[in-house]
């Protein structure tokens, strides 16, 4: 790993939102967005996603000259069958990064850039609110619509500081996650779980 510490952050970072179907990424070429979008993986079983995930990435990095990635970590996962498949996934995208010569990787905490951009958890007001608009849901609907509202959040965060128009959540994650990492890449290279 580089200690980019000495001389601030990598020229290029590309961030990365991870799933078992698709990378939605981010890339900062000197601390500014030039490029971002999502790539799907396709297979019948895990292990031809993976496959199709790593030829798909490395791919993808060899179009750009990348230094750093940051990929989001997992804080949730729905069972052990999907945090085994988001491990391989994370693999296939690790082992494209090497195969081009990227130089450091770290990964971010979804709190971290999501409280630094403004997006914090909801607050009791905004939670009334929902469930005064939609009474008589079940606790897992108004979770998923909180969770929807704070997707928008982001989507709305990046839409503005970027002049840009972007309709898929995931990427406005990922461009969010990178925009924090831009500004924030020595914290992020000094926190203890990126060891």
């Amino acid at each position: 790993m580089v200690n980019w510490s000495s001389f601030g952050s990598p020229k290029n970072i590309m961030s990365i939102d991870a799933s078992t179907n698709s990378i939605a990424f981010g890339i900062y070429e000197s601390g500014h967005l030039t490029h971002y979008g999502k790539v799907n993986f396709y297979g019948k079983v895990i292990y031809q996603k993976v496959g199709d995930a790593s030829r798909k990435v490395n791919a993808l990095m060899k179009e750009f000259s990348i230094d750093a990635i940051v990929i989001e970590s997992a804080i949730h996962v729905n069972s052990q069958k999907s945090a085994i498949s988001l491990s391989l996934v994370q693999g296939a995208i690790l082992g494209a990064a090497q195969q081009n010569g990227v130089r450091d990787v770290v990964s971010c905490s979804p709190v971290a850039w999501q409280s630094w951009i403004g997006n914090n958890r909801l607050n009791k007001h905004e939670k009334e609110l929902i469930k005064s608009k939609n009474p008589g849901r079940s606790a897992s609907w108004y979770k998923d619509k909180e969770r929807n509202f704070r997707k928008q959040r982001t989507m709305n965060y990046v839409n503005d500081k970027f002049n840009i128009n972007i309709e898929d959540d995931d990427v406005a994650d990922a461009v969010a996650l990178g925009w924090y990492s831009v500004n924030n890449w020595v914290r992020l290279t000094g926190e203890p779980s990126n060891a």
